[in-house]
């Protein structure tokens, strides 16, 4: 049995048999599934919500009609639910944080979401209280021993409130060996709140400049007064009881009163000789939050397979967005429908779910799995890989659909990131034969391999990669791709004016749609199980079950 497949050849031999005619999907389907989703009426779609409950229903109604099984959770008697119950750590601001530092032996006092972006504590305390702490900057808080850097420098920085940069050391030139532009998991701010947790840090403030983050203020400065987490034996090894962003404007300040500038402090953290800077300045903070459990939800259905039902192809599409606006009267608005992210990757998984169904399945059982608190840091997705409904290691792929295009449609397609593995190799193939050519990732400074539900399984050794629609669009090219995604970045996403709009094309996702069928049928009708190439960090997890698919 192969078990690496790499090269296009190699993968032709096993995907040659002639497919049967492509899926007439519908464009008007789609089109309704996303309007209906982002409607009002279903409060943003945020986990433990009643809006959560409404996309639940129409999900599960959806599943059904396109002819799927239930996949969920085992009942007693054997049979499977709908649904996958992902218990989560819930905590909930029940007041305005109390911010202040003292800079420059001056009083000053912070507004929340303004100067600062605080978390409600998930640590497990209900209560957090820290008065007169000093913050420390620490570079870009990334300790990597195996890349010969650390901005720790073996400092004991217990109990202190950390300052640190976002992405990478090298992302600007530094002398790391970060891959450049392109963003490593050091790079990504849940790894900077991690690495703080092991340290002992009481806090982490990361400084929020927009290059670097790939997002403006606006998108941290959002849903703040709920945090969400996977429940763990000792959520303190894991957060720091004070989480959040830090503006721009007032880490310029802070670094102005301890004799220096921001330029000059994010210059010096791009060296291997950097080490962590006292700022000369405390903070005040006083968090209260209400702490409980619920149970988020995902959404499976599946098709079991004819001859090899044990072997599980899955397509994933996470289904939550950020429920409803803090203060309808700033913005105009009272929900965050989540159009674009993500009803259209949702939409994208019912259609394809009903043409496998229409088709009869395959030989290999097919899996749609309609993720939940992927906003919340993937923790539907984590959650599953956690607690597999289907084993892991006869699992053969994950498929993303995550914010697709609706500007009609292109000549390339992508995925997040840049990583490199035979699905990608099975992607470039069957794109090619519909005259459709892969491009990289044009941001892999964004970090995008880590902020879509695929990343979870590749966390455990399973091939995955997260879809992205095509840059040379068909009417506009590059250019006009280009200018809609700025402006859907710098105005729409985790905005309220995230909403279906009757000027969206839906002809582009069907484009989509019919390439990522044609790899789903060359996974689940042949006999291939695809691989990370060699040197990445997820291939040893998944050669250390290689015995099992024999």
């Amino acid at each position: 049995m192969t078990r690496l497949l790499l090269g296009a050849s190699a993968l032709a031999l096993l995907s040659s048999p002639a497919l049967a005619h492509d899926p007439d999907f519908s464009a008007e389907r789609l089109s309704t599934h996303v309007r209906t989703l982002s409607d009002d009426w279903f409060e943003g779609r945020a986990p433990g919500t009643p809006g959560e409950d409404k996309t639940v229903a129409y999900l599960t109604g959806a599943f059904a009609t396109a002819g799927l099984e239930p996949g969920g959770d085992l009942r007693a008697d054997g049979t499977r639910k709908w649904t996958q119950d992902v218990v989560l750590a819930r905590s909930t601001m029940v007041d305005e944080p109390l911010l202040a530092m003292t800079i420059g032996g001056e009083r000053v006092e912070l507004a929340q979401n303004e100067d600062l972006a605080v978390r409600a504590p998930i640590n497990g305390d209900a209560h957090v209280e820290l008065q007169d702490i000093e913050l420390v900057f620490v570079g870009y808080g990334t300790h990597a021993p195996e890349r010969g850097w650390s901005d720790y420098k073996d400092q004991d920085l217990a109990g202190k409130v950390l300052v640190m940069l976002v992405n990478d050391p090298d992302f600007e030139g530094g002398e790391g060996d970060f891959g450049g532009k392109e963003m490593t998991y050091y790079g990504r701010w849940t790894y900077k709140y991690e690495e703080a947790a092991r340290r002992g840090a009481a806090g982490v403030l990361v400084i929020h400049d927009e290059a670097p983050a790939s997002y403006p203020w606006g998108v941290v400065a959002n849903g703040n007064d709920q945090t969400f987490d996977i429940v763990r034996e000792d959520p303190k090894a894991a957060h720091s009881g004070l989480q959040g962003w830090m503006h721009l404007d007032l880490a310029e300040r802070l670094f102005a009163a301890a004799g220096s500038s921001y330029a000059a402090a994010k210059a010096a953290a791009q060296r291997k000789d950097f080490a962590p800077m006292p700022m000369g300045a405390t903070i005040d903070a006083t968090l209260l939050a209400r702490q409980e459990r619920i149970a988020a939800k995902n959404v499976v259905g599946i098709l079991p397979g004819r001859e090899r039902p044990d072997e599980y192809v899955i397509y994933t599409a996470h289904h939550d967005h950020l429920g409803l606006v803090e203060d309808p009267a700033e913005h105009g608005d009272a929900v965050y429908n989540g159009a674009l992210d993500n009803a259209t990757g949702t939409a994208a998984l019912i259609e394809q779910a009903r043409a496998f169904a229409d088709k009869g399945g395959a030989e290999r059982s097919l899996v749609f799995l309609a993720v939940g608190a992927e906003e919340k840091g993937l923790l539907g997705s984590k959650y599953y890989a956690a607690n597999p409904l289907y084993p892991l290691e006869k699992t053969v792929g994950v498929i993303n659909t995550d914010s697709l295009g609706v500007f009609g449609p292109a000549s390339d397609f992508s995925i997040s990131g840049t990583a490199r593995l035979g699905l990608l190799d099975l992607l470039i193939e069957k794109g090619s034969a519909l005259g459709r050519s892969f491009a990289p990732d044009p941001r892999p400074e964004a970090g995008g391999f880590f902020r879509s539900d695929h990343f979870a399984f590749a966390q455990v050794g399973v091939p995955a990669v997260s879809f992205r629609s095509g840059q040379q669009l068909t009417e506009g090219g590059a250019e006009r791709a280009s200018e809609l995604a700025r402006e859907y970045v710098a105005n729409h996403y985790h905005q309220a004016s995230d909403e279906w709009s009757p000027d969206w094309r839906f002809d582009g996702i069907v484009a989509d749609l019919t390439l990522l069928h044609r790899v789903g049928e060359a996974l689940a009708g042949g006999a291939m199980w695809p691989n990370w190439a060699e040197g990445s960090e997820f291939k040893a997890l998944r050669d250390a079950s290689a015995d099992q698919r024999d």
